[in-house]
């Protein structure tokens, strides 16, 4: 499977960003869909994931009540909605695919990724 990730960019502290992942080639075997970041000198860590053919969602405690998940299975598309940002978002956001397992928030276990776009909170 091949995940393209879009919708980065600059906002500022308090404002709002849309990222968009849609995957292409075979996806039939998505199992969960998550994302991810990776901010300058730090280990990449979890922010959100959903089963792609469940209803279940699961957020980092840091980002919980401000990003929402979801997903459109035509599209074959996630999407991250991010709101009340803050500087400390400021990173490389990653999507990516699971393929079985239910340790979703474990980077490691994903097995495919995108690209990456970049997502900076000005204060």
């Amino acid at each position: 499977v091949q995940l393209q990730a879009s919708g980065g960019g600059l906002a500022q502290a308090g404002g709002s960003l849309r990222l968009s992942c849609v995957a292409s080639g075979e996806t039939i075997s998505m199992y969960i869909r998550g994302w991810f970041r990776q901010a300058p000198g730090k280990e990449r860590e979890f922010v959100a994931a959903l089963y792609w053919s469940g209803i279940s969602t699961y957020y980092a405690d840091s980002v919980k009540g401000r990003f929402t998940i979801s997903r459109d299975n035509a599209k074959n598309a996630v999407y991250l909605e991010m709101n009340s940002l803050k500087p400390e978002d400021t990173a490389v956001y990653y999507c990516a695919v699971k393929y079985g397992g239910r340790r979703y928030s474990d980077p490691a276990g994903y097995d495919a990724w995108g690209q990456g776009t970049q997502v900076t909170v000005s204060s």
